[in-house]
């Protein structure tokens, strides 16, 4: 999908191994993080596979400056169900064009094709960017968030 300044979204697929595989390492750049091992090419093929997952690389002459992950849930409560958009990141030599509001965007088409009820991201205290950015397209709530760590049953 075109957008001005050359660059363009793209939901990758199977086909977009090797573009999957630099989306992985673009995201964990721009957060600073070390992933770990990369997963595997059948791990990551499944992953590009499943309808309820979103990866989207935003582009730049061919090479991927951003992009987000995405998971759609499927509730209990009711049929419906919502996008939880996971991870957004661009290249800070790319920001502030537009692309994380192109990517937002192509989300929520993606989302209404899919019927998603709603779509919720977290954003960290202190980074104001991320939160400007999602206030423009709705409402804060407050909450808490807790990592549990999974153990063994006994």
């Amino acid at each position: 999908m075109p957008n001005d300044g050359g660059y363009s979204i793209l939901r990758l697929g199977t086909d977009d191994i090797d573009l999957a595989y630099e989306w992985r390492d673009t995201l964990n750049r721009v957060f600073g993080e070390e992933a770990g091992p990369a997963p595997s090419t059948e791990y990551m093929r499944g992953l590009l596979r499943d309808p309820g997952f979103f990866a989207l690389a935003a582009l730049h002459d061919g090479t991927v400056i951003g992009g987000i992950a995405a998971y759609e849930m499927r509730k209990y409560e009711a049929e419906r169900s919502e996008i939880y958009l996971y991870d957004l990141a661009v290249d800070e030599l790319h920001r502030r064009r537009g692309v994380a509001t192109r990517l937002i965007e192509r989300v929520r088409e993606l989302a209404a094709e899919r019927g998603a009820w709603m779509i919720f991201v977290q954003a960290d205290r202190g980074d104001d960017a991320a939160i400007a950015l999602y206030e423009r397209f709705g409402a804060r709530e407050h909450v808490l968030h807790f990592d549990i760590e999974p153990r063994e049953a006994p």
